[in-house]
């Protein structure tokens, strides 16, 4: 996509000499290079998904949150590896390559959008867009140090997102701050008429998300002081206790919430004994519709199609046979079971209803000045970044590792994640905020709060190891 990228600078330079006529009206973002996750349509670039069956399929138009970060004058400068069809954790189910941690090359940069977390960890740009299901935004960015954002359902446009849930699909921006995702969402917010799920928000909430991440956000004493912020007690408990959660983890975040504490918010307990049923919920939920948004991939309509086969039925199968991965056929085969006829009461129905219980809890826990907390504070991921290839010796049990991600993805709820700490080898550890819907701006004001309390911090200042080996 280099002489895309080229073409579109020389048209903002023209633009902005007179030379023709402008289209713009916000140009927030003038020149800034930003990648993009291979799942989202860019005009005449291909979007394969990290998928064989999808190997040569080039788009015919940008996504809508493509077109607004052009409008800004943004410079799509490339798009980058991720889990085939966004279906895993740790970018190893690409169909074409690995891609690595910036702070250890043998470690996973996270996924599904580890592609998009590792090139602005490595500073190759200055941000990305990426997509969360259940978490492929926030945990590669915990992962790889940097900060990402799920935002609420229906606030940035999902269309021109290849589908893998349509109910939980977000696009999210990653970036190097808290102050630049805030300025990425507010491009990217808005109602489009091309995805009827998406919603037209006052002007005053995108006002609100860069006043935030201001100086004057800053200037009282106890620039916190009346956020009410709720610990989710069961994600903290460390292993040796009976958690899931690495010892260096919780430690890491606990020190997070010591400093919030110091900035003035109020700090409280909060209890989901449910976790990790609505963890299974989810991948029950999310694979159901996977199964229905990925029969479209069959060589007739779309993508590549396997030739000499003697029938249609033949081609089909052959077809999807020999362009989805093993991870993809797996997810393909869960999610068809579930909806089958005998099962779909006993499987579907009940993550259906889980999640209804799910969304309940959590609207009575934060229900704006009616709720217990403004926000709820839980670690990112429960461990930090595998070595390449650990995370397949794990199975189907490698699942459970989305447990702190899924909720706010089920419920819609925005959520962000921030960088808190480096294990003792080396590695980033963050610890996500998640507010109520259309609390973005919220979450942004205790995130750039956190960030200015610790810029001092001397982990802050470590480069990934990829710095050192250039």
């Amino acid at each position: 996509m280099g002489e895309e990228a080229t073409s579109q600078a020389n048209l903002l330079e023209s633009k902005l000499s007179g030379k023709v006529s402008s289209e713009f009206h916000d140009l927030s973002l003038l020149g800034i290079p930003i990648a993009v996750k291979d799942n989202i349509c860019v005009e005449g670039g291909r979007a394969t998904c990290a998928s064989k069956i999808l190997e040569n399929y080039i788009p015919s138009y940008d996504a809508t949150a493509v077109c607004k970060l052009k409008q800004a004058g943004a410079i799509i400068v490339g798009k980058t590896n991720m889990d085939e069809f966004a279906m895993g954790s740790t970018t190893e189910n690409s169909g074409f390559q690995d891609t690595r941690n910036p702070w250890s090359l043998a470690h996973s940069p996270g996924g599904s959008s580890g592609g998009s977390a590792a090139v602005v960890a490595s500073g190759q740009v200055m941000a990305s867009l990426g997509s969360d299901t259940g978490g492929s935004v926030r945990q590669p960015a915990a992962w790889c140090g940097v900060v990402g954002l799920k935002p609420t359902y229906g606030r940035v446009s999902r269309n021109g997102l290849v589908a893998y849930a349509s109910s939980t699909d977000c696009i999210g921006p990653i970036g190097r701050n808290v102050k630049d995702v805030a300025l990425l969402t507010s491009v990217l917010s808005g109602g489009d008429v091309k995805d009827p799920t998406s919603q037209c928000r006052p002007a005053l909430e995108l006002d609100d998300m860069l006043s935030a991440c201001s100086d004057t956000a800053l200037s009282a004493d106890k620039p916190l002081k009346g956020v009410r912020v709720g610990v989710i007690s069961e994600t903290m408990m460390s292993t040796t206790a009976g958690g899931r959660t690495t010892e260096t983890v919780s430690s890491s975040v606990s020190e997070a919430v010591t400093a919030l504490k110091e900035l003035g918010a109020t700090i409280s307990e909060v209890s989901f004994p449910l976790l990790k049923q609505q963890c299974a919920a989810y991948y029950v939920y999310v694979l159901s519709e996977a199964s229905a948004n990925l029969a479209r991939f069959d060589g007739v309509r779309y993508g590549n199609r396997v030739p000499g086969c003697e029938s249609t039925r033949q081609a089909m199968t052959r077809t999807r046979e020999e362009g989805f991965g093993p991870e993809v056929r797996e997810r393909i085969i869960l999610g068809t079971f579930s909806l089958s006829s005998g099962y779909q009461d006993a499987y579907y129905g009940k993550a259906v209803a889980m999640v209804r219980q799910l969304s309940h809890s959590l609207d009575t826990q934060l229900g704006g000045g009616e709720g217990l907390v403004d926000m709820l504070l839980c670690p990112t991921a429960p461990c930090t970044a595998y070595r390449l290839g650990d995370k397949a010796k794990q199975g189907v049990e490698g699942y459970a590792d989305d447990l702190f991600t899924v909720p706010a993805s089920l419920a819609g709820l925005p959520a962000l994640s921030l960088p808190c700490g480096l294990s003792e080898d080396g590695l980033p550890i963050g610890f996500q905020l998640i507010g109520p819907k259309w609390s973005e701006a919220t979450l942004f004001r205790a995130a750039y709060a956190y960030e200015q309390k610790t810029e001092k911090e001397a982990w802050r200042h470590q480069k990934p190891a990829i710095f050192h080996q250039v």
